[in-house]
């Protein structure tokens, strides 16, 4: 079909474009004159196609069409007319002449808001639903017959800006193209326009968008939000103009802090805060402004208020400043009328506009897509030198920092003052819990409370996950180069490292650990996580496939590899921080959004981990951390139909829950790692000396909370008895004490639940026979302490044989020489099935048990010998998916198949 395009802007570029594409021919372009010398973009995008374009200042002259413009249009041979945006009356003689008449897009669902400022009225008015409409253009303001419509929710803090980049703008090009294919095919109907809910409303213009404060605050909103960013919504303050942008609603009896600031007309004073401008209705509700901007100056942050402080000058690198002087070109191409671009030249009063600001953010986006530019930061930085500044510390991470507000509760301890975070993590921002809900997080050491956390409901759960679903399918994050996310893990990593003593001390206050141990493994091997996951980011890839052909036509056949979306991660307490780490570092490098639990008892760590996610510069809503009880907030994470993937780390009973819960919700994908009781052979050639201290470490490792921990020693009859001497030997030279102590070996178990856990266990032990040969007590001093314990002559069928303590209990039996297949029938003889170990300096014999051993993991003549590249997971009972290595990643990714035929 020969299709002339009338109109202008980025949306008629576009929808230029996709009619070239589905192959219709544009006879011409009909735009607006160059502006300051700049073509507009549907101009330059016909002018490349080599497509007749036409700069028409006006069709008509008082009221009647000019016969010259007239005539060079109905010289293209034109069949249909395609007005995809259009500032310019078109007289009848054009709409009418063509075969198939014209089409207009208009964003708004016809008869309702008719007229130019439709999708800001779709907001004043607070409709729940938005949309467009092309319809058949006539001699009315938008009253022709109604060629199709398209719907869309309209969430209660839209803007302008966000309906046209979500909906108006991607699916208004494809609804335009539609449109012509029905044209094209005798299809296109032509419903006439009910009366039935028409409305027309003026042009929003500065004029008439002063805020009237007499209303509700809902009502308020949506005024404010229906003219961001032009006209821009006003009042007076302070005998100024003052305008805003960037308004959300605020949830009711929200406590408010900051400094009053008087407007005029306003029901109450507005408040200036760490988060922006508080605002009041007549209803006493409140309102949230992001940005402000006093007539003829530029936009600054609402908070800034009254703050006249200026951001010191970053002194540029070498490559910043390569960076710079590639904008300055871009900033000349955008400005050509002005020859020189200096340090204060201001990019709005050397002529430019709306369209340029996208124009600008895109061409950033192009030279270094890590550096998330908004509109909102061109109009506030409007100097060249501000917007230099901006972009770079963007790049460094910087202005995350500043936005940031943290209630930290600083203890002095550990020769440090340490500064901990208590609030829920959502959306980027430490909040309170629904009813400012609260519990105390308990020293293990002294029994003491270390503060008071926000625990969690189900609300703030679904805060949590719809924060994180639209980060996944809107935010920045969805849209970065796989490698630019490894950055950001990178410096997420060098953070931890910069912090980890903060951290070490942080974890052996709230789990008891031992500080040196906490240091090493607990944070250093969280360091080393995410540095090897962040590795991985650019190396996801599918593959292509061979498969028979569909002749004589032929086929390709390959394989992506997808993010699955919002995941939830539910973490244990033995290692707060370094189980967070292996499943939240592997599930951001495959790009999805997280949710985390905690566990209640240990949620410090994962909230400092928060801030320096933050600190990092990971987007807002990707990271999401909620303290609180698994039965509500684990449960509903379960049930949530937006969350798609559950890891867990925890009990083979609540796994089983999961499971279930997960299946019945949605069909999530779920992998877990549960409990254990993993087998340790010690033969009699081993290496004493090696097996004695690594068997201990089996056994006793952070205080025997450890999920691969030797829940069971089978010692050969030859040596059991020197094993076990030796064994008790070195327990007597264990320091128990303060987890803080650099010459403490053993601290505190994790919380008292789990002490008085571990002292049934022993006394089931006791009770049914075997012989304890040393501990099996509580030791009497204030914290949960427990003494490292031996039991011996354990038989088969008892308790302590079959069930795991968690704890510092090291379970032995005897096995006798030569029995190999039989060790190993009882080694295997329970339906767990995470790890195991063997200890022999016989090859053939550490082969053949280890391939023998039902376990996920086995261990020969060492043990614990955990690595960030090695898969770790279990088999049976003990959970499906793995941590770690290579294959982590699938158990965060989604495998999509693409056939096509050519």
């Amino acid at each position: 079909m020969k299709i002339a395009v009338i109109g202008q802007s980025l949306f008629g570029q576009e929808v230029f474009r996709e009619l070239k594409r589905s192959g219709h021919t544009i006879v011409g372009v009909f735009t607006v004159p160059d502006e300051n010398g700049k073509a507009d973009p549907l101009a330059t995008a016909a002018e490349r196609g080599n497509v007749p374009v036409f700069k028409f200042k006006s069709w008509r002259v008082k009221g009647k069409a000019i016969p010259e413009v007239v005539a060079q249009y109905k010289a293209t041979g034109a069949e249909l007319n395609v007005l995809p945006f259009c500032s310019q009356f078109i007289p009848m003689e054009v709409i009418d002449h063509p075969k198939h008449g014209s089409i207009v897009y208009h964003p708004s669902v016809l008869p309702r808001h008719r007229g130019a400022s439709a999708i800001n009225w779709t907001l004043i008015h607070g409709d729940k639903k938005g949309g467009f409409t092309v319809f058949w253009a006539d001699d009315g303001l938008d009253t022709g017959p109604i060629l199709l419509q398209r719907e869309c929710h309209v969430e209660p803090n839209d803007t302008v800006n966000t309906m046209y980049r979500r909906f108006l703008f991607p699916e208004g090009v494809k609804g335009m193209v539609e449109a012509v294919k029905l044209i094209a095919e005798g299809m296109a109907p032509r419903i006439p326009q009910s009366q039935d809910g028409a409305s027309y409303e003026c042009i929003q213009k500065k004029a008439n968008a002063k805020i009237n404060w007499d209303q509700p605050a809902e009502v308020l909103h949506n005024w404010i939000r229906g003219n961001d960013n032009i006209p821009g919504a006003w009042a007076e303050v302070n005998g100024q103009m003052l305008t805003f942008f960037g308004s959300t609603l605020l949830e009711d009896n929200v406590e408010v802090c900051g400094q009053p600031l008087e407007i005029s007309g306003a029901s109450q004073p507005g408040i200036v805060t760490k988060r922006g401008l508080v605002l009041f209705g007549n209803d006493s509700k409140a309102l949230l402004v992001k940005n402000l901007q006093f007539e003829n100056d530029k936009m600054f942050p609402a908070e800034q208020y009254f703050d006249s402080k200026t951001k010191v000058v970053l002194e540029l690198s070498d490559e910043e400043t390569a960076f710079a002087e590639e904008m300055k070109a871009v900033w000349r191409s955008i400005l050509p009328n002005i020859n020189q671009i200096e340090d204060a030249t201001d990019f709005f009063k050397s002529g430019a506009g709306s369209m340029d600001v996208v124009r600008l953010v895109e061409q950033v986006k192009i030279r270094v897509s890590s550096c998330q530019l908004h509109n909102e930061d061109i109009y506030m930085n409007t100097t060249f030198q501000e917007f230099i500044q901006i972009c770079v510390r963007k790049l460094r991470g910087q202005d995350h920092e500043d936005e940031m507000v943290i209630d930290y509760v600083e203890k002095n301890t550990n020769n440090r003052i340490i500064k901990m975070p208590h609030q829920l993590f959502i959306n980027g921002e430490f909040v309170d819990a629904e009813g400012h809900q609260t519990y105390k997080t308990i020293n293990p050491n002294d029994g003491t409370s270390i503060c008071e956390v926000s625990l969690g409901q189900i609300s703030d759960v679904d805060k949590a996950v719809s924060s994180a679903k639209e980060a996944f399918e809107n935010g920045e994050w969805g849209k970065m180069n796989p490698r630019d996310r490894g950055a950001l893990l990178y410096r997420l990593a060098d953070l931890l490292e910069q912090h980890q003593e903060e951290l070490a001390t942080i974890e052996s206050l709230d789990s008891g650990a031992v500080y040196t141990l906490a240091l090493k493994t607990h944070v250093g091997m969280s360091i080393q996580t995410f540095r090897y996951f962040a590795g991985w980011c650019d190396k996801i890839q599918g593959s292509t496939i061979p498969i028979n052909q569909a002749r004589p036509k032929r086929n390709l056949t390959f394989t992506k590899k997808e993010p699955i979306g919002v995941c939830a991660l539910v973490i244990p307490w033995n290692y707060p921080l370094m189980m967070l780490a292996w499943k939240t570092a592997v599930c951001l490098a495959a790009g999805n959004t997280v949710v985390i639990k905690p566990a209640q008892v240990t949620p410090l760590s994962a909230l400092k981990f928060a801030e320096l996610a933050a600190k990092a510069g990971i987007p807002k809503g990707v990271v999401n951390i909620i303290p609180g009880s698994g039965s509500l907030i684990g449960q509903r994470l379960c049930d949530h139909a937006d969350v798609r993937k559950v890891g867990f780390t925890g009990s083979t009973e609540i796994g089983k829950h999961i499971m279930k819960s997960c299946a019945l919700a949605n069909v999530k994908k779920v992998s877990l790692e549960l409990g254990g009781k993993s087998p340790l052979i010690i033969f009699g050639d081993c290496d004493m000396d090696r097996a004695l201290r690594l068997g201990m470490s089996s056994v006793f490792f952070n205080k025997g909370e450890n999920c691969i921990a030797a829940g069971r020693l089978f010692v050969e009859d030859s040596i059991h008895d020197q094993f076990v001497e030796k064994v008790v030997e070195e327990i007597k030279k264990m320091k128990i004490g303060d987890p803080l102590d650099r010459f403490t070996d053993h601290g505190p178990q994790n919380h008292k639940a789990h002490l008085d856990k571990l002292v049934e266990y022993c006394q089931i032990g006791v009770k049914e026979g075997a012989k304890l040969v040393c501990g099996g007590k509580q030791i009497e001093r204030p914290g949960f302490f427990f003494e490292p314990t031996v039991f011996i002559n354990v038989q088969d069928h008892m308790h302590i044989a079959q069930e795991e303590s968690f704890g510092p209990v090291m379970i032995i039996s005897q096995f006798k020489s030569g029995e190999v297949d039989d060790v190993l029938r009882r080694a295997n003889t329970t339906e767990y099935g995470l790890a195991s170990g063997v200890f022999t300096q016989d090859i053939s014999r550490a082969l053949y048990v280890s391939e023998k051993l039902d376990a996920g993991t086995v261990f020969v003549n060492t043990y614990n010998k955990t690595d960030v590249a090695s898969p770790f997971g279990g088999f049976k009972q003990s959970g499906f998916g793995k941590d770690l290595g290579q294959e982590a990643l699938n158990e965060y990714l989604k495998t999509k198949t693409v056939t096509i035929e050519y």
